[in-house]
């Protein structure tokens, strides 16, 4: 008779000792998130416990971590090059006048930064 985990598709491997062990391989994706996929799992873990333990059970935390991160990378890109843009920031204000041209840009990474923030990370 087949217990729940071999009705599962679940096998089991010979130790050893002679110890059947059960075979366990994550299907979960290798993690790469960085920062922002670090953030979202905080959240999730203070702020949304059942949505955070519903991901740890179907094992699509770090596949999901991994998503956000690579979407909030892709936005500040795009956000900060829009902003840039619609602010005149060019390579010419760098070369005449370095530090407000690195006082603008910080500024507008902390801009985009709030707005992916908002839009991504604390949804």
């Amino acid at each position: 008779m087949k217990n729940t985990f071999e009705k599962m598709g679940g096998t089991y491997i010979l130790g050893a000792d002679g110890i059947y062990y059960p075979n366990l391989v994550s299907t979960d994706e290798e993690p790469h998130y960085g920062k922002y996929g670090m953030m979202r799992k905080t959240y999730l873990k203070e702020h949304r416990p059942a949505m955070y333990s519903l991901y740890m059970l179907e094992d699509r935390l770090t596949e999901h971590l991994n998503a956000v991160d690579d979407e909030a990378q892709e936005r500040m890109k795009i956000l900060v090059c829009q902003m840039m843009e619609r602010q005149g920031i060019t390579e010419e204000m760098k070369a005449h006048d370095q530090m407000e041209w690195v006082r603008a840009v910080n500024g507008i990474r902390n801009m985009a930064e709030e707005i992916v923030l908002k839009e991504l990370i604390y949804r």
